[in-house]
């Protein structure tokens, strides 16, 4: 349930509005929207139907969780897994300091900002409750959102080594919410491939 704290309000719409800024785009419905501000939107909704009664810190963690991401792009890093791992952490740093920027201004305290930087930066995955609900959710978002376009261009084997991995860290909660997806065929059919199914 989104809290009633004239700051959380403030924080969300600040959140939004840098998104919004992204240069790329996700067609939605038919229009095309700043791709980060429609994926920052689906966490939140993943969140709330997950976890209605998530923390303040969980749902603002959510809300900034690609926080102008577009700023530092795949390409600058080499092309392999290490470069791919080093843009991940830069970009989680990148994350925890536009959001902290942020909740400042609106006025959070040093200990808000901090559990929100500390979430964004994925810090304690499988030993916080808060964080494993969000890696959860990340992970739900991207399996009903981006993982058809993503199989389009990447063969199987590589396909059920991601599926294999995304599994790993989500919890049994998550698990049951990822079964109960309505994905196409061919998505569907990999999962079940990957766990063993």
């Amino acid at each position: 349930m989104p809290s009633t704290d004239p700051r959380f309000a403030a924080a969300l719409q600040r959140f939004d509005a840098a998104n919004a800024r992204d240069p790329n785009v996700t067609i939605v419905d038919g229009q095309p929207q700043p791709k980060e501000l429609v994926y920052a939107k689906r966490m939140t909704q993943w969140l709330n139907r997950l976890e209605p009664g998530a923390s303040e810190a969980v749902q603002l963690a959510a809300r900034s969780q690609h926080l102008m991401r577009w700023s530092i792009p795949r390409s600058a890093f080499p092309m392999d897994r290490p470069g791919y791992l080093k843009w991940r952490t830069t970009l989680y740093d990148f994350h925890a300091e536009k959001a902290g920027e942020i909740l400042r201004k609106v006025g959070y305290d040093d200990a808000t900002i901090s559990r929100v930087q500390s979430l964004v930066r994925k810090q304690g995955i499988k030993t916080d409750p808060e964080m494993q609900l969000l890696e959860d959710v990340i992970c739900l978002v991207f399996l009903e959102n981006y993982f058809a376009e993503f199989a389009a261009d990447h063969d199987e084997e590589k396909l059920i080594r991601i599926l294999r991995r995304t599994w790993a860290k989500m919890s049994p909660r998550g698990h049951q919410a990822a079964l109960a997806l309505e994905l196409p065929e061919r998505e569907r059919a990999l999962i079940e491939k990957a766990l063993g199914h």
